[in-house]
């Protein structure tokens, strides 16, 4: 099959460019139905791949959608075993679980937080990392607190 740019430059030769009589009638037609086709086949490949495109979102959005439930109900199995274990670890030959101590930093009121802890000036957003040292170093910030976790590790 001929390229599109073949078959219009092929029209362009049917017609005199001067006149703009044209030349061979016949031809013309031929080539002005070819090129027709070939036009209408593009459209329909596109469509084609659009409608493929569609089914593959939706099947990434059905996939998405169903690691989402796995993870809920995963996180909502850790949540069992962390009550059933009440703290304590449990191991054998397949698996294990401990715990992990950590702190973490909680603004209770953005206003109360000193300007020295904003990542930039006149910026929103408060630098945890900052505030999290100076408690650590016995400063009292108003608005934030340190507060301590125990994460649950399965292995």
């Amino acid at each position: 099959m001929r390229a599109l740019y073949e078959i219009d430059s092929e029209i362009v030769e049917c017609v005199d460019t001067e006149t703009g009589e044209i030349i061979d009638a016949e031809k013309l037609d031929a080539l002005e139905m070819e090129r027709d086709e070939k036009i209408e086949s593009i459209i329909l490949w596109r469509k084609d791949i659009l409608a493929e495109a569609k089914a593959v979102k939706e099947e990434a959005d059905s996939l998405t959608d169903r690691v989402k439930k796995l993870n809920n109900k995963a996180d909502s199995l850790k949540e069992w075993i962390a009550k059933a274990l009440n703290g304590d670890k449990f191991k054998t030959a397949k698996c294990s679980v401990s715990y992990r101590a950590s702190k973490s930093t909680v603004i209770d009121n953005f206003a109360d937080i000193p300007e020295e802890y904003y990542k930039l000036p006149n910026e929103s957003w408060v630098c945890k990392d900052a505030v999290k040292k100076a408690i650590e170093e016995g400063k009292t910030i108003p608005g934030a607190h340190i507060e301590e976790k125990t994460s649950i590790i399965i292995k």
